[in-house]
């Protein structure tokens, strides 16, 4: 399997979300303020929507422009799937 360029920084960016999401379960226990909570899964969100954004562009830089350069109508109706569920 080919690794991208943004490997890396995506499994990054992933531990850095799984973090914050396991800090609003510890924050649920302790009873924090529905507020403070809210605001950390703001982050979250947040984390996940940029994380989303460069496995996107990532796909398309490469994967996507070799399935057009092959004729690889399925790749392409895949892509198509997955932006219609990212969005």
């Amino acid at each position: 399997m080919e690794e991208h360029e943004h490997t890396k920084a995506v499994l990054n960016r992933i531990s850095r979300a799984v973090g914050h999401l396991n800090a609003v379960g510890k924050m649920i226990e302790d009873g924090r303020d529905c507020s403070e909570v809210l605001i950390q899964l703001s982050a979250v969100r947040a984390e996940i929507a940029g994380v989303s954004k460069v496995i996107l562009k990532d796909h398309l830089d490469h994967c996507v422009v070799q399935a057009v350069r092959q004729g690889d109508e399925q790749a392409i109706e895949m892509l198509k799937g997955a932006i219609y569920r990212l969005l």
